[in-house]
């Protein structure tokens, strides 16, 4: 969706009047290819309450760290490279974007005066009471699915998938796009058995436009020991291209 001309605004007087309000900001990419359709503007930011064991981000974890921005200078942020954006847009990820849902309603509130698609990365553990407003202002999701069986997802996140589940059963009902996101990991998500279940669960979801296959790597990994965090997959391979090769074939047995 490109810059709209149909909405008669003066673009530097809305920006310089936006509401007062700032983000917690991890970083910044002013060219994302794979993160939703296009090139795309992407805001990664910070905290998140998961502790998923091949998080990459963990400096993202804290909600105080990073760099403080305003609203207003994200936008101009953005429209600074809006001729690149045409045919994509601007993603929020983090972290967990959801967490900061009072910055990230008026943030998508404002992308879409200035008509710039939209996508929120997310991990869906958030309640919808704090959620579904944002999910309403979004053009899509990035749902990531990190585990099929809640048990398993407590291993792997400390945490349950019970809100992710009722975030992608929301995105349903109101028809919203979404598209999965499931890393692989050896030993963890990536069992045949788990992606059965997973291409079972997702064909029941029309809403689902595509899945994401991820594969686990290890590029994070110096991260830990810089933040004197306890890195538990030190030893875990990244997939080789036979293993997602392989997974790619059993979901595609349910249309993806």
């Amino acid at each position: 969706m490109q810059i709209s001309n149909t909405i008669k605004i003066n673009k530097a007087d809305f920006i310089n009047n936006c509401p007062k309000i700032k983000a917690k900001v991890h970083s910044i990419e002013t060219f994302g290819a794979v993160d939703g359709p296009g090139i795309r503007f992407i805001l990664f930011l910070q905290g998140c309450h998961l502790r998923c064991l091949y998080c990459h981000n963990p400096d993202s974890w804290e909600l105080n760290a990073g760099n403080e921005l305003s609203l207003k200078s994200i936008l101009k942020n953005i429209m600074a490279y809006k001729k690149f954006y045409k045919n994509g847009g601007v993603t929020i990820s983090g972290g967990e974007p959801l967490i900061q849902h009072q910055f990230l309603f008026e943030f998508l509130s404002a992308l879409e005066v200035l008509g710039f698609h939209s996508a929120i990365d997310t991990n869906g553990f958030i309640d919808l009471k704090y959620s579904k407003k944002c999910i309403d202002k979004a053009n899509m999701l990035l749902l990531d699915m990190k585990e099929v069986d809640e048990n398993d997802c407590i291993t792997l996140t400390e945490h349950s998938n019970t809100n992710m589940l009722k975030t992608l059963q929301y995105c349903q009902s109101v028809n919203k796009c979404v598209w999965i996101r499931y890393v692989c990991v050896p030993n963890y998500t990536l069992k045949d058995e788990k992606l059965h279940k997973l291409g079972k669960m997702i064909k029941n979801y029309s809403c689902v436009e595509k899945i994401d296959l991820i594969p686990f790597h290890q590029l994070g990994a110096y991260k830990y020991k810089e933040l004197n965090i306890k890195y538990k997959l030190e030893s875990t391979p990244t997939p080789s291209n036979e293993d997602m090769n392989n997974a790619r074939a059993i979901l595609k047995e349910y249309g993806f």
